[in-house]
């Protein structure tokens, strides 16, 4: 029973940090078109505002390849959402600079919960890593979809601007952080009585040159780039198709609401597959599928539309974090592998709501901007199908670089 409750209790913690890894960038989206009307921003600015903290959601893991002791990963969720109350309050001030500067800080927190959390999974949870991954990007996906679904609503209720239901959200990052703090407090007290042993020399270039490592990175950075531009413009796509401001938050609210229930299918599907490709190449159909639905199809048929793209990004979302744990040997290689997936694969992501605005202010539409889109859909299948095989980062199939030590790497036996 103690075994249960400890489990159950770790799980509570990760999921209350989870919730608050997306409402900062999933609020803004069904307030972009006042907050760009509040300021005068073009469409490209307005791209930008979403684009700034997927930039650097992956920061942290960048830096973190070139740190000889990777801070403990309960320190890291701590000092994440105090950075992130940090942002959500920068921004409320009544001035451009601030406002993309807290975006910028906000990115930055998240990057650093973003980067912890899956190597925390793969120490905590080894025997379970689909399913715990599925459990935190059901909650990520959670807390997008009421930070989304709520934003207007609440600025309805009290009658005031965009900047109390994004001010609101510090308040859940406070609670967050606190609890936290006493596993933070054991674990610095844990690293001084006996301080944990160095990452074997090279894991960071083992990692970095590895082929299999790159097509997780792809995979991850292609799949939320389509997330994203779902996160940043679809409330847009529907008000510019006759939808108003509240229903258009709705719709946002439906596809994040049932990237939950993708998200929690991926253990059950994984089960009745030798491997994850098929997940990849049903992550890419569905996606290309619900985003030609909301974009051409009638607008009232956009909630079914919705639901199949918000099931194939959950898949998706879910399958990508998932491939750090799986295809990483130890903890050592998921924190170096999650830094780098994440690290470059927000890069590319942050590509996506930038280059959809501006392709949207050349046009005058969305018919160019989405057959992009659709084309990122089909071409992520190749990165996707290479990383969904059963190997793992260092097999006898990538040797190691020297210096490298040979535990570290390993294979699935097929």
């Amino acid at each position: 029973m103690t075994g249960r409750r400890a489990v159950a209790g770790s799980l509570l913690m990760i999921v209350i940090v989870a919730v608050n890894l997306r409402p900062a960038l999933a609020a803004v989206g069904p307030l972009l078109t006042e907050i760009s009307d509040g300021f005068g921003l073009s469409g490209t600015a307005a791209g930008a505002l979403t684009t700034l903290p997927l930039v650097f959601f992956g920061s942290y893991g960048l830096a973190a390849a070139f740190l000889r002791r990777t801070p403990r990963g309960e320190t890291l969720l701590v000092s994440a959402m105090a950075l992130l109350i940090v942002g959500l309050l920068l921004r409320l001030l009544n001035a451009p600079f601030p406002l993309f500067a807290g975006s910028l800080v906000a990115g930055v927190a998240i990057s650093i919960g973003n980067i912890a959390m899956p190597a925390i999974i793969k120490r905590d949870h080894p025997s379970r890593i689909t399913t715990v991954t599925s459990i935190y990007t059901v909650a990520v996906t959670v807390g997008a979809s009421v930070a989304s679904g709520l934003a207007v609503p609440v600025e309805d209720l009290f009658d005031s601007t965009w900047r109390l239901p994004l001010g609101l959200l510090a308040i859940p990052a406070a609670l967050a952080g606190l609890i936290w703090v006493p596993r933070a407090r054991r674990a610095a007290h844990a690293a001084r009585s006996a301080p944990p042993a160095a990452a074997p020399h090279g894991v960071a270039a083992l990692v970095w040159r590895s082929g299999l490592a790159w097509h997780v990175t792809v995979f991850m950075g292609m799949q939320s780039l389509l997330a994203y531009v779902v996160l940043g413009w679809l409330p847009t796509i529907c008000q510019d198709r006759g939808m108003a401001e509240a229903p258009a938050g709705y719709v946002l609210a439906l596809s994040s609401a049932v990237q939950a229930v993708g998200s929690l299918a991926v253990p059950v599907l994984a089960r009745r597959f030798r491997d994850q490709r098929p997940l990849v190449i049903a992550t890419a159909a569905l996606s290309a599928i619900g985003f030609a639905g909301v974009t051409w199809a009638p607008i009232g048929m956009v909630w079914g539309w919705t639901a199949v793209l918000g099931f194939g990004q959950g898949l998706g979302f879910a399958t990508a974090l998932s491939f750090i744990g799986l295809r990483a040997h130890d903890t050592h290689v998921a924190t170096q592998l999650s830094g780098m997936a994440q690290g470059v694969g927000y890069v590319i992501a942050a590509l996506g709501p930038l280059a959809l605005g501006a392709l949207h202010d050349a046009t005058g539409g969305w018919t160019v901007p989405m057959v992009g889109v659709l084309a990122v859909a089909a071409g992520m299948t190749v990165p996707g199908v290479s990383a969904g095989r059963l190997r793992m980062v260092g097999a006898p199939a990538e040797p190691a670089p020297e210096g490298v030590n040979r535990e570290i790497s390993g294979h699935i036996p097929n």
